[in-house]
């Protein structure tokens, strides 16, 4: 069965990119919303449109008019200020319940959202599904495996992610000998390891003597077809720049965005990439 002409809706970073190339590999037909000032210009490459995140009613109109049958979100997209957005009509119909959503925490606003397209009769999609369940397998990914010191940081960096999700706080978490270094708000992983790079390395690992772990883990109450916790090549780099040792999630619950080049990163840079079972 040939599967529905996917509707793209593309955020920050890589993923959607990945998602993108992933169609055209496989031949699905693909049409790609841009969202303005988030997603990356290398969509441009693909048949879709520039729309503000509030054009709620022309994403509609053109995602039928390009005979979409499924959609999928991904990317990072900051929570707006909704008194800057410019909404159309359908938007601004719909507009009073999102920022309701809203003032639940994040997941209850993707919910929303994703809510719109289902009762619209479109099929939502994980990102991971399309990538052909692209996640990452229990046991080590490259040749690393983390000693014992380092799998008790990275357990207990996925403990913390995980409490912080409860919260709807967000994804990932640093642990070096116990101590909790960061923990993933609103900034995003990448920046999340910037600032542990500027601790002091009394409290961290470097180049030469690597110690903690960062742990990614989805919120337990989160839509994964929507928001599954993303690694890649420089999620690896910016660990090494950070003096750690590696990075873990729960084996099945992490997206892998270009899996050869997640694990030539990590063989190259000295640095365990764990699925824990």
């Amino acid at each position: 069965m040939t599967a529905p002409r996917l509707a793209l809706i593309a955020g920050g970073g890589d993923l959607p990119v990945a998602v993108a190339e992933r169609c055209e590999l496989e031949g699905r037909g693909l049409y790609v919303i841009r969202l303005e000032g988030f997603a990356d210009p290398r969509l441009a490459k693909w048949p879709g449109a520039d729309f503000g995140m509030a054009r709620i009613g022309g994403i509609l109109k053109a995602m039928r008019a390009a005979d979409c049958g499924a959609v999928c979100l991904a990317g990072n997209v900051s929570r707006p200020d909704f008194k800057t957005l410019s909404p159309d009509l359908k938007g601004a119909t719909l507009l009073p319940g999102i920022i309701k959503a809203a003032t639940q925490g994040d997941d209850a606003l993707l919910r929303k959202i994703l809510a719109v397209f289902e009762d619209e009769g479109f099929q939502v999609e994980g990102a991971d599904d399309i990538l052909g369940g692209e996640t990452l397998a229990a046991g080590a990914l490259g040749r690393l495996a983390p000693s014992s010191d380092q799998i008790n940081d990275l357990r207990k960096s996925l403990y913390v992610a995980e409490k912080s999700g409860e919260l709807d706080v967000g994804q990932g978490a640093v642990v070096c000998a116990g101590l909790v270094l960061a923990v993933e708000a609103q900034e995003g992983t990448d920046a999340m390891l910037r600032r542990v790079a500027e601790l002091p390395v009394a409290l961290r690992g470097d180049h030469a003597n690597r110690r903690g772990a960062l742990g990614k883990a989805p919120k337990p109450i989160q839509d994964l077809r929507v928001d599954m916790p993303v690694i890649g090549a420089r999620t690896v780099e910016l660990a090494a720049e950070a003096g750690l040792a590696g990075i873990g999630g729960r084996a099945g619950r992490l997206i892998l965005i270009d899996r050869p080049a997640i694990v030539a990163a990590a063989d190259r840079l000295g640095l365990f990439v764990w699925g824990e079972p």
